[in-house]
């Protein structure tokens, strides 16, 4: 109770309080901040995916807006010689409103990406959105093979079947990526998994099927018996080291993220940026309120 009233509370608090915590987990506000991020990480080896902050927005203008911004980022991240691609949540794009526009703004991101050999990651949000999303995906990856991917949450119910479902886009020369995460909505009990074990027991049973059918998984966990499990399974199934990737959060378990990397897993950092990082911040932080004590701590620790 005590972390939902604190959490409940966010999105009234002076924006430089909620900064205190949120500048651990985002790059800044601008792409100057996003490559100074991906800079330091590059130079200890690790990849990131850039994400311009925002979504759900409420009129097509924004949609045009955001469109033309991540055109500008991949312009400008494509002189930069980063080990970058990008991340992008449709809603940001009109899902919401019309989702043939949002089709076209997104199909015209995933060309600009591709014209540079690089790759674009559909970010998945909460259960309104999951079919809208996965169509997304369907009808970019015929046009785009190897550039465009998609992720799916491990705590639906329906996520065995989902991946069922991508087997026909899958090639070896092209397979289906993936980018398998918890989840972090809240949903009703009806559509999703709430226990801790159970949601842990459903993602390695749906990225052993992501290995059966050899498509290419971002393993996307701060959770050190799900990093545990998947190199167990890595190992069951002989993977090369060029067939998958762990991926994190940015500013998230750092040492772990650590130990990944020195046993020679390939490392994917989100590094999320923008002027909107309030919005995402509080929405976040409501989303999982047993944060609620780091944000205390917050208040009273500098540095």
């Amino acid at each position: 109770m005590f972390n939902r009233i604190i959490t409940g509370m966010l999105p009234l608090m002076p924006k430089k309080l909620v900064w205190i915590f949120s500048r651990k987990y985002i790059a800044g506000e601008t792409i100057e901040d996003a490559i100074r991020v991906c800079r330091s990480l590059q130079a200890r080896g690790i990849k990131a995916t850039i994400d311009l902050l925002g979504e759900f927005i409420t009129e097509l203008a924004q949609a045009e807006e955001n469109k033309k911004a991540y055109l500008a980022i991949i312009e400008r991240i494509e002189t930069e010689n980063l080990d970058a691609n990008y991340s992008l949540k449709p809603t940001s794009f009109g899902l919401l409103i019309d989702p043939e526009v949002c089709y076209r703004n997104v199909r015209e991101i995933v060309a600009k990406a591709a014209e540079n050999g690089n790759f674009v990651r559909i970010d998945m949000e909460d259960s309104q959105c999951t079919d809208l999303e996965i169509q997304l995906f369907r009808r970019l990856l015929p046009e785009f093979p190897g550039h465009v991917g998609l992720v799916i949450q491990a705590y639906l119910r329906r996520t065995l079947q989902d991946l069922r479902n991508l087997t026909d886009l899958n090639s070896a020369e092209h397979p289906v990526n993936i980018r398998l995460c918890k989840g972090i909505y809240i949903e009703p009990e009806a559509i999703a998994y709430k226990k801790y074990e159970e949601i842990n027991q459903h993602y390695l049973e749906d990225l052993e099927y992501i290995f059966q059918q050899g498509f290419y998984p971002g393993i996307a966990t701060h959770d050190q018996p799900l990093v545990d499990g998947a190199c167990k399974l890595i190992e069951k199934y002989r993977v090369p080291k060029n067939r998958y990737e762990f991926q994190m959060l940015y500013g998230v378990t750092p040492e772990l993220r650590a130990s990944v990397v020195a046993k020679g897993h390939t490392m994917r950092v989100y590094v999320p940026f923008g002027k909107d990082w309030f919005g995402y911040s509080t929405r976040r932080l409501k989303e999982n309120p047993k944060i609620a004590s780091h944000i205390i701590k917050a208040l009273f620790v500098r540095g």
